[in-house]
């Protein structure tokens, strides 16, 4: 076993080792949400931000750790990006799949070029330490990783290619929509050339340790209004990413608010929305791919709850959440882009390795969460219903534990 993979287990088996069972959660705070952050293959290589739904820090330290299964495919893509004004106007008078520019001669046409592929089950492994620093600061430390795998049907029983295809064959989307049959079922091809010619290649099985982040809320009180059960919260978040491909430094900041209903029951509602900003690689360590030349990733997130209590004061909680990230490229090269890939052989979908990445991406999440006052666990199913295949499907399970004080 690679000695990353060592490395991650032991700390988890360590912070699990000091959760004190007499200790109990806080055992309502706010929306119940472990990270649900999209396995997209740019997007692993660097931090991003996952909004905070609570309404206060927690009365201890807790600990979460959360298991994340995400299938994305992209068959193989070309693209050339002419750099020459005159060439980039004739072509942006053209759709897309009409330029006919002429991408030989770099002399008289020069251009950038990238091609990509992405097939695999991206699974994600993430470790968060949330550290109450006083009732109106807290501190959260996660660290994630990720692995590279086929989609074993056993670990991977809904995003896996088969299930994927059983679906579309027999409920909808029709006979292989995408060309995963074409390219074969349950395989890794992950490659990725960027525009300065940097090669990123991942294969089956291949595990690595991302990054780690800190992450920093205030709950201020000129922000909350506990009459109306208004609440708010402030996060300023620092990120190390530590894969070979991208070692580098992201900040950022996120603003979120939480109004929370009570029923004549006693259970409860909570709305909330939240919007962030995160400024990619504000420091490079060293030669970084091209993971899009936009700077800043944004986020606008919103989320309902349901919370039902039991009689035991333990309860059911079930969320719908939807996301929406800005483009990872900028948008303008779209104009005069000119993609090459099997459209005769693929059904639909040849150009979405490319063509994702001049979009907004956005997904809806399904979540349910069982509290205890020893634990939680949360369970959730993302799609993707813009077809955009990053990823298509996604699940994922977190479990929260108190921690010694």
């Amino acid at each position: 076993m690679p000695k990353r993979i060592l490395f991650f287990l032991a700390f988890i088996v360590i912070t699990v080792s000091v959760a004190q069972q007499k200790d109990s959660l806080s055992i309502k705070n706010g929306i119940d949400k472990p990270s649900i952050l999209a396995t997209h293959h740019f997007g692993i290589f660097s931090s991003r931000i996952n909004q905070n739904f609570k309404i206060q820090p927690d009365s201890k330290s807790i600990f979460t750790i959360s298991y994340v299964s995400g299938n994305t495919f992209h068959p193989f893509v070309e693209t050339y990006i002419p750099k020459d004004p005159t060439v980039q106007k004739e072509q942006s008078q053209l759709i897309w799949y009409h330029r006919n520019f002429n991408f030989i001669d770099q002399e008289t046409t020069p251009a950038d070029y990238m091609n990509i592929v992405i097939d695999a089950v991206i699974k994600e492994f993430r470790a968060t330490i949330n550290i109450p620093i006083n009732k109106k600061h807290e501190l959260d430390i996660s660290l994630r990783s990720y692995l590279i795998t086929k989609g074993n049907y056993l670990f991977s029983p809904f995003t896996n290619d088969e299930t994927i295809e059983w679906f579309h064959s027999n409920i909808a989307g029709g006979e292989d929509p995408y060309g995963r049959k074409y390219y074969g079922l349950n395989q890794v091809n992950f490659k990725y050339t960027d525009r300065n010619g940097r090669v990123l290649e991942l294969h089956n099985n291949d595990f690595f340790i991302s990054g780690i982040e800190f992450n920093h809320f205030y709950y201020p009180s000129f922000l909350i209004n506990k009459k109306k059960n208004v609440f708010a919260n402030i996060g300023t978040h620092l990120g190390f990413n530590t894969s070979k491909y991208n070692p580098s430094l992201d900040i950022g900041l996120s603003v979120n608010v939480i109004k929370k209903l009570i029923l004549k029951s006693n259970n409860e509602f909570h709305f909330a929305a939240g919007t962030s900003v995160l400024r990619k690689n504000i420091i490079n360590f060293g030669n970084v791919m091209d993971l899009g030349n936009n700077p800043f990733l944004a986020t606008l997130e919103g989320e309902i709850e349901f919370t039902k209590y039991t009689k035991k004061k333990h309860y059911n909680a079930f969320g719908i959440n939807y996301q929406i990230q800005s483009r990872y490229n900028k948008l303008k090269e779209a104009d005069y882009y000119k993609l090459i890939g099997k459209w005769k052989e693929i059904h639909g979908g040849w150009q979405h390795g490319i063509t994702t990445l001049y979009k907004a991406l956005s997904n809806w999440t399904f979540l349910y969460t069982y509290g205890h006052p020893k634990y939680k666990i949360s369970l959730y199913l993302k799609e993707d219903f813009r077809v955009n295949n990053a990823p298509d499907i996604q699940t994922g399970i977190g479990l929260t534990l108190p921690l010694c004080k």
